[in-house]
Parts: structure tokens; C-alpha cells; sequence
């Protein structure tokens, strides 16, 4: 009746030891980093880099407490600050070594070496992929933006290349129109007949899947009106909203922050959280800056490429880097900039089916380009993104024949994840949409000490508050109710570990919470065993049917709390989706932890005993142990 099978046990051994293994790491605290990221989009942190600062560090006997290797950054730990300070000098000379050029315009720093913090896990929890929770904010200190995007900017900025294709398109289609002009939501064409607007219709219609159509007169003229449609409306806007969401990701990487938090917040807002960074004047110097995409034709002439050799720039040229560091001469000559670039997209090259990117000019930089390849077959064409001044060149490809409609694509030697990558970068340039800071916050470390400190306080006084009471009132049965709140707490944090939640102030609230709402099943139990003792069953049926009757209402409390958790974190943001996934989570591990834990704990005592009188749960008052009064006499 009240034994469980050996693997329920084993099952609940797995579980306990896997919670001890990822909790453990969040005990050790945090030694001093340095982190080496990408100060450039075009550059990747890969095997190359890690071996090159293994080796930097190798050669100035510098001893690390771990290397670690992640798809964005190279994080080295160290024992102290001192030698954290000396490896990120070294390290900073070596990876840039323009830095020390006195004119700032011939500085090349491809990397960003930063101070950090990294956990002080030994290698081999690491090695399980055991780390630590994130701090938010209000725990580890740092700077908080929102920001809004202008959605109707973008909107504007769509039906101005919109209006320069449909004049580009009539004039391809030899359709005379009788003008064509911007209105403030829509775009009017004018024509002399009728016969001319159903062909202008057709073509559009064909062409221009994005605008919806509608006839009209306008005194003795004809026109049509084109506004956008909702679909490609909404289109536009999730667009601008993901670009500028990968352009601040793009120029986070200069700050070399780890765990920078930039994401969505609603249909027009996007959440900047830089955990450790103390001066917002930076931040939103670099958040800021503007990039632009430049063509220009390459300095191939047998004249050129043999001053080159000897080491000289011919006039006229540029030295720039192509992917891969390799040095390429440029005109200085823009033949077209990133203004005209309404669309990039990673696809295959349709002869030779490899990777590639797909670039979408609008109407005046398809012509542009047009006159561009067709006086240039047969040369290479550089495309170039610049920042402050500086350029580095994502690919040279050979014009092999004039290309027109302003669709481009970029191939060679690509794989798919560069072919998205480079659509990526071509895309996040620069911001998509303006935007302005609406929210702004400064937390200073010192106050997330202090809250980490308290927060650990009332969490502790709350699990000892409700231990003592516990056991006080239910003896056994509430030691064994404390123990499976240990457990719970254990879960709780193992799992928040697992998946590297950032842990937040609401966050530490909604653990307190979750032990006394996890606890309220305990006492359930307890009590429904109590009510079974009182109602004359034996101790091993009341233990039974206790955990069996209330297991109902246990799971009818919780389901009915855990909707009202997954309402706050669907509905919620910020602070209010902190608490939420913490509380959802909390809900489920305490239904175990409640239930299969500490049943499991009161078969091992209780289980094996064939008769069992008594059981450790405090006081049972039963109704016949009660005399009762004699009637009175009359």
C-alpha cells in the first residue's frame, strides 16, 4: 500500500542528484575575465582566434583559471585582478596592433578585449554545461533602455521606394502615365484614358504584390490609388523591428558585455539591458552610430596592381581588407551607396545552386546599377560597409553581364550560415527605422550587492520561519514536508540554472512565493491524513488515502495558479515576466517535490512496517476519546 517500486526511487535519486549538480555552480561566485569579441560584423570568432590567444597568453606566461570558447566571444579567467589587468593589456596590443598608431584614422581594431566576470565552476561542472543563472540588473548593476521605433518612418520610408518602382516599372512597360506622386498614405497615378489604366493596373497587379489597388477619377483624369496592405504592412514594421534589433546586437559587440539582454517588448519597442555597464553616455554613443553600404569598382589595371606590389597605394585607390584579411585596392570613386538597399535575403544562386545573397535596389539604384555592370563586364565590383570612416569590404564579386530590374545577387564560395550572415549585415547597416529612448535607468553595483544580499536574507528567514512551524505542528510528517521544500528550492534553482534564466529582484520574490505556496500542499496532505486518523482508519491507510484525496486538490490549486502565471508571462514584460517564469516553474517543481518526494521519503520510514500503530504527526484529536456528558435527569 505504501511502498514504492525501486525505480520511482531511483527516479527521485536521478532527479536530486541532477538538481544538486546544476545548483552547485551558482555557490562559487565569479572570478575575474577578459573577454575578446568581434569588433566587426564580417569578422567571426572561431578556432583561429581562440588558438591565437591561447597562444598570447602562453607566451607571456600568463596562467588562466579556464579558456572558454562560444560562438560570439573567448573568455579567459583568471586568479586576480591583477592578472586579469596585465592579460587584457597584452592581449589588447596583440589582437590590435594599430592601436598605438598616432593618427586615429589608421587604427584597425578588429577586436574588442573587455574586463569581465566569469563563474569560478570548476571544469568539470562546466564540462556539463552546469553554469550558473544570469544576474539581472537589479542584481549585478547595469544600464536599462527602452526604446520606440518609429513604425510610420518605416512605413514612409517603404512607400518612397515604392514610388520610385512603379515609375521605374511604367517606363519599362512603355506605359504613359500622366504623373505620379506621394500622398501621405498612398501613392496616386494619373492617366489620360481608360485603355492605359487597365494596362497600368495589370502590370502593377503582376509586379507589385505588396499594394492594393483602387480606381478613381479626379475631374476630367483617370487614376489609380495603391496603398499598402495590412499583411505587408505589418510586414514592413516586424521587419524594421528585427533589423534594428540585429543592428544593436551587431554594435553591442563593441561594448563586450556578456549577457547583453535586447529583445522585443510589444509591436514597437525593443529592451536594451547591458548588465555591468555604469556609463549610459557610451552605450548610447555606439547604440547610435550610423554604417552605410558603398559600391565601388576594384583597382585592377596592370598599372595599379604592380604599384600595389611594391607596396604603394596608386592615386585614386584605397587599401581596404576583403573577408579572410586579405588586403584589396578600391576607387575612391562611390558608385552607389546603401540608401538605394531596400531588402537583402540569404538564397542559392539559381544556375549553380550555392549559397548566396539576394539585394533589392530601389528604382533609381536599379538604374544606377544597371549603367554600373553594363560598362563593367568583366571587372570586379567591391561592396563595402563603412562606420566612422573606416570600410572593410564583405565581397568582391566579377561583373559577368549587365544586370537590371535593381535585383542583385552576391555568390563565391559561400556557405549557407555566411550567405545569412552576410544578409544580416548588409540588412543591419543601419537602423531601419529611427527611434527614441523612452525609459532610461542606471543601476549601480553596489545596490545589486545590497539586493542580492536581502533577497537571500528573506528567502532564508522565510524557509526557516516555515520550518520551525512545521515541525512544531506536524513532527515528523513536518520534518519530512521540510525536507521535501529543500528539494523543491533545489529544483527550483537547478532548473533556472539549466536555462540560464537572468535571475531579477521579482525573480527572487517569486522563489520566496513559490515556498509558500509549495508548502500549502504539504500541509494538505498532512492535514487529509489527520482527517483519515480521526475517521478511524489505520495509520497506513490514512497515509494512503491521504495522499491519494488530496493530490486532486493539490493539482486543482496549482493548474489554476499556473494560468494565472502564464497570463503574466504572455501579457506581461520586464520585471512582471521575471516573476512570471520563475512562479511557472516554481508551480511545477513543487507538485513533485510535494508529492512524489515526500511520499517517497514517508515510504521508506513508514512503508515497510506491517503493523503501524502510530505515526509522528503532531496531536489527532479523535471524537471518541472525547467522554461524553450523561443525559441530565428531569
Amino acid at each position: 500500500m505504501n511502498r514504492y517500486p525501486v525505480w520511482k526511487y531511483i527516479i527521485i535519486c536521478l532527479a536530486l542528484m541532477t538538481g544538486l549538480v546544476y545548483t552547485t555552480p551558482n555557490f562559487f561566485g565569479e572570478a575575474p575575465a577578459v573577454q575578446v569579441s568581434s569588433a566587426k560584423a564580417t569578422i567571426k570568432i572561431d578556432e583561429t582566434v581562440r588558438a591565437r590567444v591561447e597562444a598570447v597568453l602562453k607566451g607571456a606566461a600568463i596562467e588562466t583559471t579556464g579558456l572558454f570558447f562560444d560562438a560570439n566571444s573567448i573568455k579567459a579567467r583568471f586568479r586576480d585582478t591583477d592578472t586579469q589587468l596585465k592579460a587584457r593589456d597584452i592581449l589588447d596590443n596583440a589582437l590590435n596592433p594599430d592601436k598605438k598608431k598616432p593618427n586615429p584614422e589608421d587604427r584597425d581594431e578588429p577586436f574588442t578585449v573587455a574586463l569581465n566576470l566569469l563563474s569560478n565552476s570548476p571544469k568539470w561542472l562546466t564540462s556539463l554545461h552546469a553554469l550558473p543563472m544570469y544576474l539581472g540588473l537589479d542584481l549585478r548593476g547595469g544600464v536599462h533602455f527602452l526604446y520606440q521605433v518609429d513604425m510610420k518612418a518605416a512605413l514612409s520610408k517603404r512607400l518612397d521606394a515604392l514610388t520610385g518602382d512603379l515609375r521605374t516599372l511604367l517606363r519599362d512597360k512603355n506605359i504613359r502615365h500622366a504623373g505620379i506622386e506621394r500622398q501621405a498614405n498612398s501613392i496616386t497615378v494619373r492617366f489620360r484614358d481608360e485603355a492605359t489604366r487597365a494596362a497600368a493596373r495589370g502590370v502593377i497587379g503582376d509586379s507589385v504584390a505588396d499594394l492594393a489597388l483602387a480606381d478613381g477619377n479626379d475631374g476630367s483624369d483617370l487614376k489609380i490609388t495603391a496603398t499598402i496592405k495590412p499583411e505587408a504592412e505589418r510586414r514592413v514594421q516586424e521587419n524594421a523591428l528585427k533589423q534594428n534589433i540585429t543592428t544593436f546586437n551587431n554594435r553591442i559587440n563593441a561594448l563586450g558585455v556578456a549577457e547583453p539582454i535586447i529583445q522585443q517588448q510589444g509591436s514597437d519597442r525593443i529592451v536594451v539591458q547591458l548588465p555591468g555597464v555604469q556609463d549610459p553616455a557610451q552605450v548610447k554613443s555606439i547604440l547610435g552610430r550610423t554604417a552605410s553600404l558603398e559600391l565601388r569598382m576594384v583597382c585592377e589595371s596592370p598599372e595599379e596592381s604592380a604599384a600595389f606590389a611594391s607596396g604603394q597605394v596608386p592615386f585614386g585607390c584605397e587599401k581596404y581588407s576583403e573577408r579572410g584579411g586579405q588586403p584589396i585596392l578600391v576607387r575612391k570613386q562611390v558608385q552607389l551607396t546603401g540608401d538605394r538597399l531596400t531588402d537583402a535575403q540569404p538564397g542559392f544562386d539559381g544556375q549553380t545552386q550555392e549559397p548566396a545573397v539576394h539585394l533589392s535596389l530601389d528604382s533609381q539604384g536599379g538604374r544606377i546599377f544597371k549603367e554600373l555592370t553594363r560598362e563593367n563586364v568583366g571587372k570586379r565590383m567591391a561592396i563595402l560597409l563603412m562606420e566612422k570612416g573606416k570600410g572593410e569590404v564583405v565581397t568582391a564579386p566579377v561583373i559577368r553581364t549587365e544586370i537590371a530590374g535593381g535585383r542583385v545577387q552576391i555568390s563565391g564560395k559561400m556557405t549557407t550560415q555566411e550567405a545569412n550572415d552576410v544578409a544580416l549585415l548588409l540588412r543591419s547597416g543601419a537602423l531601419a527605422a529611427p527611434m527614441e529612448i523612452v525609459e532610461e535607468r542606471t543601476i549601480g553595483p553596489s545596490l545589486g550587492a545590497d539586493n542580492i544580499a536581502k533577497g537571500f536574507k528573506s528567502t532564508l528567514y522565510g524557509f526557516a520561519a516555515i520550518a520551525v512551524f512545521m515541525i512544531a505542528y506536524y513532527m515528523l510528517f513536518g520534518l519530512i514536508s521540510v525536507i521535501a521544500l529543500a528539494s523543491n528550492l533545489l529544483f527550483l534553482i537547478a532548473l533556472l540554472s539549466l536555462l540560464q534564466a537572468t535571475l531579477t529582484l521579482p525573480g527572487i520574490a517569486a522563489i520566496a512565493l513559490t515556498l509558500g505556496m509549495a508548502i500549502d500542499a504539504n500541509v494538505l496532505i498532512n492535514e487529509r491524513i489527520r482527517e483519515e486518523l480521526r475517521g478511524g482508519a489505520s495509520a497506513q491507510a490514512a497515509i494512503a488515502a491521504g495522499y491519494e484525496r488530496a493530490f486532486g486538490t493539490i493539482l486543482d490549486s496549482n493548474v489554476t495558479t499556473l494560468i494565472a502565471g502564464l497570463a503574466l508571462l504572455i501579457f506581461g514584460s520586464g520585471a512582471v515576466r521575471g516573476f512570471a517564469v520563475v512562479h511557472c516553474l516554481g508551480i511545477l517543481t513543487s507538485i513533485f517535490s510535494s508529492v512524489v518526494v515526500s511520499r517517497g521519503i514517508v515510504n521508506l520510514i513508514y512503508g515497510s512496517r506491517k503493523r503501524l500503530l502510530h505515526i509522528s504527526i503532531g496531536e489527532v484529536w479523535r471524537p471518541e476519546a472525547t467522554p461524553s456528558k450523561a443525559p441530565a435527569k428531569s
